[in-house]
Formats: C-alpha cells, structure tokens, sequence
C-alpha cells in the first residue's frame, strides 16, 4: 500500500471517528470547568447578612401593610336580620355585625337594620314575580369617598364548598349543553340531584343543572346601594357583569332547544319558576351569562370566602345609603354566616394585613438571630481555621506526586468540587 493511501485512509478514519464520538466539546461550560466563588461564613459574614436580610424584609413588611391600610372598606353581617331586625322599624345593628376600616383613619359607621316581610320579587328571563319573599334592608354611612373601582362580595362562614363529594357534583357535558342521557347522567357524579320522577309521572326527568354545587348557589339578591332621601333612580351604579374569570366562562354553554318535557330545575331553584317547572315562557337560566353562578360553581378551598357580586367605576361618595337584600340563602342550616362587603382595592388586592405581618416576623427573626450571633461572638469568640486547607485550595495528590513533593503551592481545581479559581 502506497503512502498516499494510507494518508486518505487515516484521514477518513479520523473524520468517521470525529462524526461518531460522543466526547463533549472540550470548553469549561460542556466539561465542568467554569470558575466558581464559595462564600467563607465568617461570624462577621453571618451577622451582616442577617442583619440586611432583616431590614429588608421589614421594608418589605411595611410596604405591604401601607398598601393594605391604603383600603377602605364596610363588612355587614346580615345572617340574623330575619330573626332580630324589626319588620318595619329601623333599629341599630349589633356592632359585632359591623366591620370597616378607612384609608385616612378608622371611624365607626351608623348601621341600621330592618327586614320587611311578604315582598313580591320579579326572578329569571321569563319575569316571573314570586310572592312571599322576606327583604332585609341596610342603612350605613359612607366616611369617606370610596374611589373607583369599588368592589362587593357576599361573604360566607362555615360553608364547606371544598367538601369531596360536593366538589364533584356537577356533571360537565350537561354544562357544555351536550347531550347527556338519563342513564349516564343517574350514574354521575351529580346523584342524588341527577334526576327525579315527577309526581304523576313514569318518566324519570334531568336536574339542569344536576349536582349538589348548583342546587346550593346562593341565591340572596343584593341591590345597588341607594342614597337616602333620593329614588331608587339615581342608584350607585354597579354593574354585574365582568365578575367571572374569562377561562371559566369557556366551561359553559347556553341550552338551545331545550326539551322541557325532560329537564327540571333543581329543588332550591323551583320557587322561581311557575309550577317548579320550566317552560317555553320561563325557560332555563343561560348559563354562559349568569356570571353568579359561574363563580359559584369555582369551589372555594377555606370554609370561610368571599365571592363577587358586583364592581362599580364611579366614586362612592361619602354619604347615608340604604341597600336592599332579598333574603332567600338559610345560613342556619350550615350555622354559618353571611355578609355584605364593599371594598376599594390597592395596589395589592383587598384588604389584608396578614402578608405584611408575616414579613415583619420574619424581619424580627432575622434581626434576633443576627444580635444572638454579635452576642456568642462576643462572649464566645471562635479562632477561624487556615484557608489554605480548604479542598478547592489544596495541590491534588497527584500533582504533589509528579513534583516528588516540591509542586508550586496555590489555587489549583477542586477534583471534589469542579472548582477552578
């Protein structure tokens, strides 16, 4: 073989080879060689660090508090107006029951109650006027402006909606408008609000909406807070729409077509339709746009929660208002209870101090820990060990080895480390 053959045959050999290695490239990032700084934790260190984390989680602490205080808000507990408001007379609320807090100070508010009994309400599309109805009806002072955007919530205590069973109640085709037969929807997870035989009737009928999230939804009505001595026309203007995340919405459709022979209200909806049934007159809710019911229907994870009702973009101004609320949801049952809230928000949400609290602990730990390390330094003074024998910092074995014992001393690569400084 000639020399020129064996030269094209090394060559193409070692381009074989360089296309089927698999040897990282050889820089300091693919063979773990980039340079690295480790900290030495002196007592000096350890104390300084301390003490700046502790004045930086005070900052912190504090600003959160300032944009919590920056709130102003009324909480309105109207659980007991059906049992101790006078039907007709306006008289104090317990002070229990009345909550507030005001950007530039605290002050408390006048809160008055009553309720009114046999009230007439017009409910759903088809407005079909329920008699009998109880109406709860709040008087409060405003303290100060409340400036846009102004929130309400009803507040619930002591209703479990994170409970295993209940959060599963709800059948998710039915939602979408799907076709769900009797069969399928009966071995839902909906029972036992999945279907119902009328009475009178062989034909088992749907519950739409099935599940036990949909028969509980919270059903109180809460009108727009109207100035007193004025009509009802010139209302607070809030708006009910909006309230729902977009995501939500997409998990619900509206029921085109219904046949009305075959689906029924659930139990605690019946009252607001003629004869507990819907109808071509009264047909059922459209679910995509009833925004009370799509929050409703995001279970909440405490017993304790807020949900949206409404959110206005004008100012509240300062002033006497009186809201009207029709009072249907039994809390007793759950012996839990219920509340109004109107609340402004800051920079971070609503009001709530627990945030900053918790920074601020944090910042006290930081600050105790730094004067205990001043103290056992002071008192118990520890002499720091020699640099120099630090693993990164020793010669390796091997390169004392090659050297018979005389290698040049200094910063040579950490083999346990992957060190190089």
């Amino acid at each position: 073989m000639t020399s020129s053959s064996q030269d094209s045959t090394h060559e193409q050999s070692a381009v074989e080879e360089k296309k089927t290695s698999r040897r990282p490239a050889n820089t300091a990032f693919r063979q773990q060689r980039l340079k690295a700084w480790q900290p030495i934790l002196t007592p000096k260190n350890v104390i300084w660090i301390f003490f700046v984390l502790g004045v930086f989680a005070a900052i912190v602490g504090g600003l959160l508090i300032y944009a919590s205080r920056m709130v102003s808000y009324i909480e309105l507990d109207y659980t007991d107006c059906q049992t101790k408001a006078n039907n007709g007379d306006l008289t104090p609320m317990p002070s229990d029951l009345v909550k507030s807090h005001w950007r530039n100070g605290s002050a408390n508010i006048d809160a008055q109650w009553n309720r009114t009994e046999n009230v007439n309400y017009t409910f759903g599309i088809g407005k079909f006027e329920v008699p009998n109805l109880r109406m709860c009806t709040l008087q409060f002072n405003v303290f100060q402006d409340m400036s846009p955007p102004v929130r309400a919530y009803y507040r619930l205590d002591n209703f479990y909606q994170n409970h295993r069973r209940y959060v599963n109640s709800f059948n998710a085709d039915q939602l979408l408008a799907k076709n769900v037969t009797t069969s399928t929807l009966e071995s839902s997870s909906c029972a036992p609000l999945a279907i119902e035989t009328v009475e009178g009737e062989t034909k088992p009928r749907q519950i739409y909406p099935c599940g036990l999230i949909a028969n509980s939804l919270f059903n109180d009505t809460i009108n727009a807070p109207v100035p007193l001595g004025v009509s009802d026309s010139v209302a607070y203007q809030w708006s009910e729409k909006g309230i729902a995340w977009d995501a939500d919405k997409d998990l619900y459709k509206n029921l085109t077509n219904p046949d009305y022979d075959l689906i029924l209200p659930p139990p605690n909806w019946r009252n607001q339709y003629p004869k507990g049934r819907y109808s071509p007159e009264y047909p059922p809710p459209n679910l995509k746009e009833d925004e009370h019911f799509i929050s409703w229907m995001r279970t909440a994870a405490l017993p304790s929660f807020f949900k949206p009702w409404a959110f206005g973009n004008g100012t509240l101004a300062a002033g006497h208002y009186r809201i009207d609320i029709i009072d249907n949801f039994n809390m007793t049952a759950y012996k839990g209870r219920k509340s109004l809230v109107i609340t402004t928000t800051g920079p971070l949400g609503g009001k709530n101090d627990l945030p900053g609290i918790l920074w601020l602990a944090l910042s006290g730990f930081f600050i105790v820990m730094s004067l205990l390390f001043v103290i056992g330094n002071f008192l118990r003074p520890r002499k720091l060990g020699d640099h120099t024998l630090l693993s990164w910092n020793k010669v390796p074995p091997s390169a004392a080895a090659k050297g018979k014992g005389k290698a040049p001393t200094g910063p040579s690569i950490g083999m346990s480390t992957g060190r190089d400084l």
